[in-house]
């Protein structure tokens, strides 16, 4: 800081002046103290007088005291106390001086840091008033300066405080969000144990033991003793009456707060071992208690000594409380929980019985949502000629009203099914059942009757979703299942009679069945969820049990469960010495434009898996000419069925059912005739074709002989 330039009062330029760094100045000219100068030396500030136009500085005694400076070494020019200002404190006492003169204004008042004798730092504060002549020119500057050091470092403290209480607010506004959406007692463990939680408590470590009876359970730590010394000496389980931090907070309900390890060992002799291999220096043991009643306790360990200020006490006491409240409604949503859920799984069949010719699996999960377990159900039961029925159904709802009409739908169907009904007789009459109930409830369901000898099934689905089929090969496919009205709904308006479609499976292949639980999550559209499916479906395990198991970990563990879930999974056993996809079974609706072109595109795909893409194209002519017969000249769809033979020769058979017992005739059309080639075309590609009449219509069929090269399958 430069002495500035002495000037006339007319002739002054403010930009030419260099200011002292708050230079104090008191006395008038004769020095003499007035009244003014004896109450700031009692405040402890100093004054200054400063002649811009001689620049001249008056300092009294306090000033020159705060720069440490005898009243014999300052001789009133600013250069002396330039020595003891820093320089870049200097340029911004300066600048904040020159820019009060330039833009006009009256006072200025800035902080600064000066240097002592010895070297010693200190803050001064400094604040002045600028006087003007009638044209305005500044010709002098009085004011004061202070020491600054103890209110700077209030300041600080106070700024530290209130970051301390921020990070305080922020730490139990964020942990009771965290804890909010805590619904088990083991989502509050994770929210405790995870690493926010600890950076919540600003502890190392943590650990939470629960009351049961007079035995405290640790059921959460995130730092473990090594496993010798857990054998040695486990305090996983302990009595509340033991010598322990938790035993202790736990017993006396009240909080203890140990700042040092030896404190620490002094008080719990016991833990020395543990303190010393995991290096713990301080903790905190905090009761946990909500409504009057203890729940468990908490314990904070640190790695450093430390003293709990009021407001750490106050912060672990808030968080503990927080927890309390938390662990409390988890542990009550538990319990309704296992309730309901052991409800729910009373109302399901306990275990499934072993059928012959096949496998069965199911699975039921709860969804993680709600208290109250829902509607959804399967079944199994067994019919006669080695047949059985597989069911799966949902309830409209979540709650024990939906599991209650769950269970009665359940033994309805059963009995139904038992009395032999075809499977559209059985979902009519459970759909009745369910309006004479006098519920608002509807409900979905798909029903299977399988005969797993010959592979035939009959569906009926009432607003369910379509079932699966995972083929011997692994390939997945969505078969076309004709759908009514949900349950009850249907009967309401008149439309409970149920249209039915046949499938068959081959040796090998699973019908998988299940709820739209399975596949429909929050946040996910669920063609998603069904691509998923098929995904998790083809990559499973071939151990029916396993793969049910499988989709339960993919679909659910990963994606979470937001409703209940049941699958069912069938499975046809391979015959020994069959080709696994020797036989293709395609049902083509009427009504579906379609369908032809998904059932050319699927028999092109069975060819040549087989080895026979040769004959590809001369078999889709004949299947695409019989299914166009069946579909325009009778009342229904078809279903057609390709087989590959291999006794006495290995070949492709072609057969085309449908509900007519009109027997087909081959004609002799004229050659402007636009139909009637049909079966010209198939007696010219094929080996041989016949017609065979059947109970509920007629099947047309023809065979192509496979060359000997072509390569076996």
């Amino acid at each position: 800081m430069a002495e500035p330039a002495a000037s006339s009062r007319d002739g002054y330029d403010p930009r030419a002046s260099r200011p002292s760094p708050a230079t104090a100045v008191t006395s008038p000219a004769e020095g003499a103290p007035t009244a003014a100068t004896d109450r700031l030396a009692l405040n402890g500030m100093g004054s200054f007088d400063w002649d811009l136009d001689t620049g001249v500085y008056h300092l009294d005694e306090i000033g020159l005291r705060l720069f440490d400076l005898t009243p014999q070494e300052f001789d009133g020019k600013p250069a002396t106390l330039v020595a003891r200002v820093p320089a870049e404190d200097g340029a911004r006492l300066d600048e904040a001086v020159s820019r009060a003169l330039r833009q006009g204004d009256l006072t200025f008042a800035t902080y600064f840091r000066l240097l002592r004798r010895d070297g010693t730092p200190g803050w001064a504060h400094t604040q002045g008033r600028i006087l003007r002549d009638e044209q305005g020119h500044a010709y002098r500057i009085v004011g004061i300066v202070r020491d600054a050091e103890e209110e700077l470092a209030h300041a600080a403290a106070m700024r530290t405080l209130a970051a301390d209480r921020r990070r305080q607010t922020d730490s139990v506004r964020n942990t009771t969000e965290a804890l909010a959406r805590a619904l088990t007692v083991r989502d509050v463990t994770s929210v405790l144990t995870d690493s926010e939680g600890l950076r919540r408590f600003g502890a190392d470590g943590l650990a939470l033991g629960l009351l049961d009876g007079d035995v405290l359970r640790l059921v959460a730590v995130t730092k473990q003793p090594s496993p010798e010394l857990r054998a040695l000496d486990d305090l996983s389980v302990t009595r509340v009456e033991d010598r322990l931090g938790l035993a202790e907070a736990a017993r006396s309900r009240r909080p203890v707060f140990i700042g040092s390890e030896q404190e620490l060992v002094d008080r719990y002799p016991r833990l020395l071992p543990y303190v010393e291999q995991m290096g713990i220096r301080a903790a905190a043991f905090l009761p946990l208690a909500a409504q009057a009643r203890t729940i468990g306790a908490l314990g904070l360990y640190y790695g450093d000594r430390r003293r709990f200020s009021t407001e750490d006490r106050n912060i672990c006491i808030a968080l503990g409380s927080a927890v309390a409240q938390s662990l409390q409604r988890a542990m009550l949503f538990d319990q309704e929980r296992e309730f309901a859920t052991t409800l729910q799984n009373t109302m399901l069949p306990r275990r499934l019985p072993k059928i012959g010719g096949g496998s069965v699996a199911a699975r039921y999960r709860a969804g993680r949502t709600g208290r109250e377990v829902g509607g959804d159900w399967y079944d199994l039961v067994p019919l006669p000629r080695r047949r059985v029925a597989v069911v799966v159904g949902d309830v409209e709802g979540h709650d024990s009203h939906a599991a209650a009409i769950m269970g009665q739908l359940r033994i309805a169907l059963r009995a139904y099914a038992a009395e032999g009904h075809a499977p559209a007789t059985v979902i009519s009459r459970v759909s009745r059942f369910l309006a004479d109930l006098d519920t608002e409830r509807s409900a979905t369901c798909i029903y299977a009757e399988a005969d797993l000898e010959t592979g035939t099934l009959r569906l009926v689905r009432a607003g369910h979703l379509e079932p699966l089929i995972r083929h011997a090969s692994g390939r997945t496919s969505w078969p076309a299942v004709r759908g009514g009205l949900p349950l009850g709904v249907a009967t309401v308006l008149g439309h409970d009679e149920y249209p039915e479609t046949r499938l068959d499976l081959n040796p090998s292949d699973t019908l998988l069945m299940c709820t739209d639980g399975l596949v429909e999550h929050r946040g996910q559209d669920i063609s998603e969820g069904l691509q998923a499916l098929a995904a998790a479906v083809h990559s499973g395990p071939p151990d029916l049990e396993k793969l049910a198991d499988h989709l339960c970990t993919e679909l659910l563990a990963r994606t979470g469960q937001d409703d209940d879930m049941a699958l069912l999974l069938l499975c046809r056993a391979a015959v020994p010495g069959a080709h696994a996809e020797r036989q293709m079974i395609q049902h083509v609706h009427q009504a579906d434009p379609e369908g032809l072109t998904e059932t050319r595109t699927m028999l092109r795909q069975a060819l040549a898996a087989w080895g026979a893409a040769g004959l590809g194209p001369d078999i889709e002519l004949a299947a695409g000419e019989l299914l166009t017969n069946a579909l325009v000249h009778t009342d229904g769809g078809a279903i057609l069925t390709v087989e590959l033979l291999t006794r006495p020769a290995r070949r492709i058979r072609l057969e085309i059912q449908d509900r007519s017992s009109e027997l087909p005739h081959r004609r002799a059309p004229g050659e402007t005739a636009t139909s009637g080639r049909g079966l010209m075309l198939v007696e010219a590609l094929a080996a041989s074709w016949g017609v065979e009449p059947r109970g509920t219509g007629k099947s047309v069929w023809c065979e192509f002989h496979l060359p000997r090269d072509t390569h076996k399958s």
